[in-house]
């Protein structure tokens, strides 16, 4: 009986999925979200305890003790502003009404620039969000070029990015300063720059956003998990190449590179470009890049927040590839420049 049940019931099932398209049979029921993050968590911890049990034992070398302590106290160092930036970041863009930005800024162009970057100075938000926050701005009526003048400085000043940044250089706070001068200047040339040389053809202003359908609540806890998850992952990579980096490289070519000032400054600049780290968290990266110069580490923590690979494909897909090819090298170019002035002045 119980053989001729098993058969019913298999039959059963298959002439149930026989009625879907052939497509739909190997799939699934979607697995709840709250069953995949543990599942997730749990394969975490089962690698990390077999790490521990069955590799831990074989490193022996000393260069690999030295990546694991790099890499480790990078992450540590920076985790819990990466969090706390997360979440302001989120309240920031789903609890913040529209309306504050109209009341806010200045209607004329040539004086909504400059307070719009100063804004980012006490508005926190990470790279990923300032450029749907932008989008949002230009879609409400506010004039472009302080929208994208909001956009660079919004992740570059906020007291969060300059928080982290005291605490990577600690007794160095000088290099806050200059992060934020340099910051701010990059971000209101680039504003005024667009205000008097950009063209409408040229940038793909986004629709007015519909309103939202969840709660504020639901909103905030999606944007907040949507920020840990990814800027925590960029966080790890650039761990992780910053303290192979450390150990990897020759120390002649280091130095090599570290003593010719304008060389430097290049190198650590388009580094921060392919390793897009969260500004919450680039500044622990720059810190143990001991072997450059302060004004190098400078161009990093500058350009990091204002161009980099995720940023560069945000703008694009956001305001269109003709605005990024534009807009992507004159903000570069700037923050070379800003860093190289600031750094000989404060540094």
């Amino acid at each position: 009986m119980m053989g001729v049940s098993r058969w019913q019931a298999a039959d059963a099932a298959w002439d149930e999925r026989a009625d879907l398209p052939p497509a739909e049979w190997g799939r699934r029921s979607p697995m709840p979200a709250g069953r995949r993050a543990l599942l997730g968590a749990a394969a975490v911890a089962g690698m990390l305890v077999a790490g521990r049990l069955l590799a831990a034992p074989h490193l022996h070398e000393a260069r690999l003790q030295g990546w694991a302590t790099v890499f480790v106290a990078i992450c540590a160092q920076a985790l819990p502003f990466l969090v706390f930036g997360a979440t302001v970041s989120a309240a920031i863009s789903t609890l913040v009404p529209a309306a504050f930005w109209r009341r806010a800024l200045p209607r004329r162009g040539l004086w909504a620039v400059p307070v719009a970057g100063a804004a980012g100075a006490v508005l926190p938000g990470c790279e990923c969000a300032s450029v749907p926050v932008a989008g949002g701005l230009m879609a409400r009526g506010i004039t472009p070029a302080a929208a994208l003048a909001f956009l660079l400085s919004s992740p570059a000043i906020n007291p969060v990015v300059l928080t982290a940044t005291a605490v990577a250089f600690r007794g160095h706070p000088e290099m806050v300063v200059a992060r934020f001068a340099a910051s701010l200047l990059v971000s209101v040339a680039a504003g005024w720059l667009w205000l008097r040389f950009g063209r409408i053809e040229w940038l793909r202003i986004p629709a007015r956003p519909h309103a939202a359908q969840d709660t504020r609540g639901a909103a905030f806890a999606a944007a907040m998990r949507h920020d840990l998850l990814h800027t925590g992952g960029l966080l790890v990579a650039g761990a992780a190449i910053a303290a192979t980096l450390n150990v990897t490289v020759p120390s002649a070519w280091t130095a090599a590179v570290a003593s010719a000032p304008w060389l430097s400054v290049g190198v650590l600049a388009t580094l921060a470009v392919v390793m897009s780290i969260c500004s919450e968290a680039d500044a622990f990266v720059a810190t143990s890049l001991t072997q450059f110069s302060a004004t190098a580490k400078l161009a990093f923590l500058v350009v990091g927040p204002m161009v980099d690979l995720k940023l560069i494909a945000l703008q694009a897909g956001t305001f269109g590839p003709r605005f990024a090819v534009r807009f992507v090298p004159m903000t570069f170019a700037l923050a070379i420049v800003a860093s190289l002035l600031l750094g000989r002045v404060l540094l």
